[in-house]
């Protein structure tokens, strides 16, 4: 029995330290964080990064402000694509695949989900950015 508290008690009183990733000084949104941009701080933060490996190279989603800890959601992969730009749709169902133009209605980067218009119909559909910026729809 006294075993088991001793156990349960060195888990609880290892849990209470930790780090978690900040901000070292304000890094604007959209821009790409750099190693100057982050520091370490002895707290524990529920949804932060916690290493800064993850998040160099990482582009800033929202204002990130000194001393504030960085959130999963605040951060994501470099935009490779900007709102109105125009970028290829690729529509794939099964065996069938259609190209187009397309402008798209948001930015992003490779990975995330984006709204785009197909500019010949003008109908708004959602696809998935690939590595080599285009933007692939109905799979």
């Amino acid at each position: 029995m006294i075993k088991w508290i001793v156990i349960i008690l060195s888990f609880l009183a290892s849990s209470a330290i930790g780090d978690t990733l900040v901000a070292a000084r304000t890094v604007r949104s959209h821009a790409i964080i750099g190693p100057e941009d982050v520091l370490l701080k002895d707290i524990i933060v529920d949804g932060a990064f916690d290493r800064a490996e993850d998040v160099i190279g990482q582009e800033a989603r929202v204002v990130l402000y000194a001393g504030r800890p960085i959130r999963f959601g605040d951060i994501g992969p470099a935009s490779i694509i900007e709102r109105n730009q125009i970028v290829m749709l690729v529509y794939r169902r099964g065996g069938l695949s259609i190209a187009t133009d397309a402008r798209a209605l948001g930015r992003g980067g490779v990975g995330d989900l984006i709204r785009v218009m197909n500019l010949t119909s003008r109908t708004t559909v959602s696809g998935i950015i690939g590595a080599d910026g285009t933007v692939t729809a109905g799979r």
